[in-house]
């Protein structure tokens, strides 16, 4: 596995401004904030508290440079910045058997970005010669593999290549919106971060399917609405290569070429955890064309799913389809167990862990919070578990669907996934489609997420998890 330097010593520039998340909520008149993901309370000390009277901070000296600091990397602000002029950056763009899609990117780049510099890795594409004449039409350079080496090894290659500190990755079937690389060249001022990334959203289509109207609400591309930090295990805990602005000084080795997929979301938990911050913002947009045939679709989801097996042997717990804590663990249990006697166990274990969380927020124990937040960790755990029976170990399921009692339980659990995943887009996409859709995108998933584990021998993608 490439090693990763380690970040610099230092803290986060003068000017350098941080603004609270909206769902962020202040607690017992100021001296604590709840928000984050996962959920957490910090406790701010009395200075800190003089410090953020409102809900931005303006980072001016080495304590306020701090708070920001650890209001960043807790998910509980956000940076403010302005757009600025790209520079000391190249685009680097991977790219085999795509000449079309080649001279859409690049003409949307250069209209864009006229004078930055270009570099078009060709990664053995049949007709060389279309691909190096669509460069030449753009300004761009090219350095050429002559037989496929594979996306890892196309980016490694730019990455090399290029001479500037900054290397904005974008694949050839995207089309950048205007800007893009401004609102993320911002993040730069921030020495510790490594990597930030565009909201991938969908490239209009004339004559868009079910399966276009589907990606287009909940492709597995896009992360949402929200800035958010990046690692694992969190509400954001990857960001897609399909476009990427990197400090080339942070990526060392670059990504693993040994992986066909899921070397972004490797490469993403590996500076991470050498202490490097990476970031989502979707200010900054990508399009992407999506799969618009079905079979196209299945087959991209199966193969997505083949790299849970490898993320697990490079990251272990990491990947786990199922992150729940034992008393959430024994609260589900009771209360699908049915019956009186097991909802009142499952009342009993969670007054038991609200009693043993409330002495650890604060002096008097607040009760009130501890319940919320056990009851909020508890509903968060039914939601990774209906997930994972309908997504991830479907395959277990399946033969245990004989029995009424988990016939009935895993028909729930797929009726109230679907329906709470559809709600945020029930303007875009019907309910009907929409759960069609993301049923036929969990079977595909999971076939390719057990085919992956049965390859590699190595069950521990399969395996829950406690939180950190």
């Amino acid at each position: 596995m490439p090693s990763v330097p380690a970040p610099p010593v230092g803290r986060l520039p003068d000017g350098f401004r941080v603004v609270l998340d909206p769902r962020t909520r202040r607690r017992d008149g100021g001296a604590a904030l709840l928000g984050g993901s996962p959920l957490r309370l910090l406790r701010l000390a009395p200075r800190a508290r003089e410090l953020l009277t409102g809900d931005e901070l303006t980072v001016r000296d080495a304590t306020t440079a701090t708070l920001a600091a650890r209001l960043l990397d807790t998910g509980l602000a956000h940076p403010d910045l302005r757009p600025v002029e790209p520079t000391d950056v190249t685009v680097v763009v991977p790219v085999k058997d795509r000449a079309a899609e080649l001279d859409r990117l690049l003409a949307a780049v250069r209209a864009d970005l006229p004078a930055v510099p270009v570099l078009v890795v060709d990664d053995g594409s049949a007709d060389a010669d279309a691909t190096a004449a669509v460069c030449r039409a753009h300004r761009a350079d090219v350095v050429r593999h002559a037989t496929a080496r594979g996306p890892a090894a196309a980016r490694n290659a730019g990455l090399a290549a290029a001479t500037t500190g900054v290397v904005a990755f974008v694949d050839s079937d995207c089309v950048p919106h205007p800007g893009w690389l401004g609102v993320l060249a911002a993040h730069l001022a921030d020495t510790r971060l490594a990597v930030v990334a565009p909201r991938i959203v969908a490239l209009p289509v004339a004559a868009p399917g079910w399966v276009a109207a589907y990606e287009g609400a909940v492709s597995a591309l896009d992360m949402g609405p929200r800035p958010a930090p990046v690692a694992p295990l969190t509400g954001v805990s990857y960001v897609p290569s399909a476009a990427l602005l990197v400090r080339r000084a942070a990526l060392g080795a670059g990504f693993d070429e040994s992986m066909q997929v899921a070397e972004d979301v490797d490469l993403v938990w590996r500076l991470a955890a050498a202490g490097w911050r990476v970031r989502y913002d979707p200010a900054a947009q990508v399009a992407h064309e999506h799969p618009a045939r079905t079979t196209d679709w299945l087959r991209r989801r199966s193969f997505y799913g083949t790299g849970a097996a490898l993320l697990a042997q490079r990251h272990g717990s990491a990947v786990a389809p199922v992150v729940m804590s034992p008393w959430s663990a024994a609260a589900w249990g009771l209360a699908l167990a049915g019956g009186r006697p097991g909802l009142l166990g499952a009342a009993a274990v969670l007054a038991g862990a609200t009693r043993r969380l409330a002495p650890r927020l604060g002096d008097p124990p607040p009760t009130g919070l501890a319940a919320t937040l056990v009851v909020r960790g508890t509903w968060s755990a039914g939601r990774t578990l209906a997930r994972a029976v309908t997504r991830h170990h479907w395959p277990v399921v399946l033969p245990l669907l004989a029995v009424p009692r988990v016939r009935r339980v895993v028909a729930a659990a797929a009726v109230a996934d679907a329906v709470g995943a559809w709600w945020p887009h029930r303007r875009e996409v019907g309910l009907a489609r929409f759960a069609a859709g993301r049923r036929l995108e969990d079977l595909a998933y999971g076939a390719g997420l057990w085919r992956g584990a049965v390859r590699a021998r190595d069950p521990r993608a399969l395996l829950p998890a406690r939180p950190r």
